[in-house]
């Protein structure tokens, strides 16, 4: 019988003992897909400190803004404090200083402020370089970053603002919605891999999910 000698690497060995130490688990036992869109609402299970960092333990959107009245969208995972809400008539998602079109009661995570952060367990099917696109919201400019298993893979990303001065109704400035095909890039190696959205500045971002487009290579 032949002997195999595998040779494991330092980096592997890292990236094995935080895929390992991460406890959180994929939304409903079901990984994302990348390439392709991340949403931003199907983040891990597990909770504060393991799931997700938030700045308070309430959800200021699922059954607080949106009352708990028995519905998906007012109730979706309301118990937990990453804050979200969805997207609504009444001039309020579908206003005139949109800069993109926006399809209604589509969830998203808003409230966010400096220092949250945001776990994702995902399934990469195609290694490469690609591009990060976003749907979102911005009241003043902002920075995001993405880590993949605990490094940082993308350094400051910048989230340009949606503020329009025009807009007269305070609150609306955060519901003007705006898309971009690239605010950077990120190397994916194919496999399982856990991905943190880190909220880095500014916050008052709503973000309804993250594209992971064609290859750059």
């Amino acid at each position: 019988m032949k002997k195999r000698l595998i040779i494991i690497t330092g980096a592997a060995i890292i990236l094995c003992a935080f895929i390992l130490n991460h406890t959180g688990k994929p939304w409903q036992g079901k990984m994302q897909q990348l390439p392709g869109r991340l949403e931003c609402e199907y983040y891990d299970e597990g909770g504060e400190g393991v799931a997700y960092h938030d700045a308070d333990s309430t959800n200021n959107g699922s059954g607080k803004l949106n009352p708990a009245n028995g519905s998906f969208l007012n109730e979706f995972r309301m118990k937990e404090g990453v804050d979200i809400s969805y997207a609504k008539t009444g001039n309020i998602d579908n206003n005139p200083y949109n800069k993109v079109p926006r399809d209604i009661n589509k969830l998203y995570v808003g409230w966010t402020q400096p220092g949250e952060w945001i776990n994702y367990t995902v399934k990469v099917n195609k290694a490469g370089t690609y591009p990060i696109g976003v749907l979102y919201t911005a009241n003043g400019n902002g920075i995001i970053s993405v880590d993949i298993d605990g490094k940082d893979a993308t350094g400051p990303l910048n989230i340009n603002t949606t503020h329009d001065d025009r807009d007269t109704v305070a609150w609306r400035q955060w519901h003007h919605w705006n898309s971009s095909d690239s605010i950077g890039s990120i190397t994916l190696k194919k496999g399982v891999h856990v991905l943190t959205l880190h909220i880095i500045t500014n916050g008052n971002m709503n973000l309804d999910f993250l594209n992971f487009g064609k290859s750059l290579k």
